[in-house]
């Protein structure tokens, strides 16, 4: 029947069913991110596989077993934080999860951990279909997250992908675009990314946090007595939730920031310390509030330390038992025996970051 079909029209089967793709490109040299793009049925993920093996995109793992115990048993629980940490995989609840129980999103995000993990020196971490079925806002901040951890890990990554608006979020240091059958090496190109993405605060009803309050450490109630809460928005979609209490009784003037969670497909990007920055000053400059904020995320340490709006004032354990303070070195500490907590205080004078 097929023939048939093919003498019906006058098809040269041989050379419609053969597609031909002749790329010269150096993919030996050094390099972090590399970027083979192109449409369906344009050959990118049989090159792929021609250039590094048959079974580059293979990627064995227990359904069963939560992320953070796939992990190589000699990685501290530390390590294995940092690495889910620096792909935008931020929330312990979904490190507690199995691979099948996550979002699309997430699922590259764990995929892109593990292998970061477990790749050596001279591996090449391959991934196909990129961001191909995830939201587009989505993929960038994906994209954003990959390469960041990519070369601060000194990893080396392939991506394969459909669509041609990760570039500039990827800056892949080369790209062979099988489209138009071409090698771009952008070791000494690369461009600052021009496209940014806005998003918007507002305040919001408390009731929004139920679609929040799964993916924060702590438990899934609010604090009692008045609060303000705000939404971080995209378009018309609240992607973030930031809450402020009072713990302070008979001093109104003392606000705590609490609850920020940021929903996991858009971590990645900054976007948590900008949230509660930016509330902050809201709250300062309409209310003259001062705003503190105490908590046990070692994410949010690590960025509020690059920020000059906060000061840290004061840090410990939860354990009572323990009487005594952490190490300095707060960056090593583990997690699994001790809560560390930090005490900030925001800074209204200095710049928002």
């Amino acid at each position: 029947m097929a023939t048939k079909a093919a003498q019906s029209m006058d098809i040269d089967i041989e050379k419609k069913l053969t597609h031909k793709l002749n790329v010269k490109a150096d993919v030996d040299s050094d390099f972090n991110v590399g970027l083979i793009i192109g449409n369906s049925g344009s050959g990118k993920t049989t090159l792929t596989k021609q250039i590094f093996g048959d079974d580059c995109f293979e990627f064995d793992f227990d359904y069963s077993k939560p992320i953070i115990d796939l992990f190589p048993e000699d990685l501290t629980y530390d390590q294995r934080a940092g690495i889910l940490n620096s792909v935008g995989l931020s929330q312990v609840v979904c490190w507690l999860r199995p691979m099948y129980t996550l979002s699309n999103g997430q699922k590259f995000r764990a995929e892109a951990a593990l292998k970061i993990a477990m790749a050596d020196s001279s591996s090449v971490v391959c991934i196909d279909e990129w961001t191909s079925v995830v939201d587009r806002t989505v993929a960038k901040i994906m994209s954003h997250a990959i390469q960041k951890a990519a070369r601060r890990y000194d990893k080396r990554f392939v991506l394969v992908s459909c669509h041609h608006d990760v570039i500039d979020w990827l800056q892949p240091d080369w790209v062979i675009d099988c489209n138009d059958q071409r090698y771009h090496d952008r070791r000494l190109q690369r461009q600052p990314r021009e496209e940014r993405i806005k998003f918007d605060i507002h305040e919001v009803d408390k009731k929004t946090w139920r679609n929040f309050s799964r993916y924060h450490y702590l438990n899934e109630n609010l604090p009692g007595g008045k609060l303000y809460t705000f939404g971080l928005f995209h378009g018309d979609k609240q992607i973030g939730f930031q809450c402020f209490a009072n713990y302070v009784p008979g001093n109104l003037k003392i606000w705590h920031s609490n609850r920020t969670v940021i929903h996991p497909d858009y971590v990645g990007f900054g976007l948590g310390l900008k949230m509660v920055t930016e509330t902050s000053k809201l709250m300062n400059e309409r209310y003259g509030y001062k705003i503190m904020a105490k908590f046990s995320s070692i994410p949010m340490y690590r960025s509020r330390q690059k920020s000059d709006c906060w000061k840290l004032i004061n840090y410990g354990y939860t354990s009572p038992q323990m009487g005594k303070i952490a190490s300095k070195n707060l960056r090593t500490r583990s997690l699994r025996q001790k809560v560390l907590w930090f005490s900030y205080v925001f800074q209204p004078k200095e710049s928002t970051p």
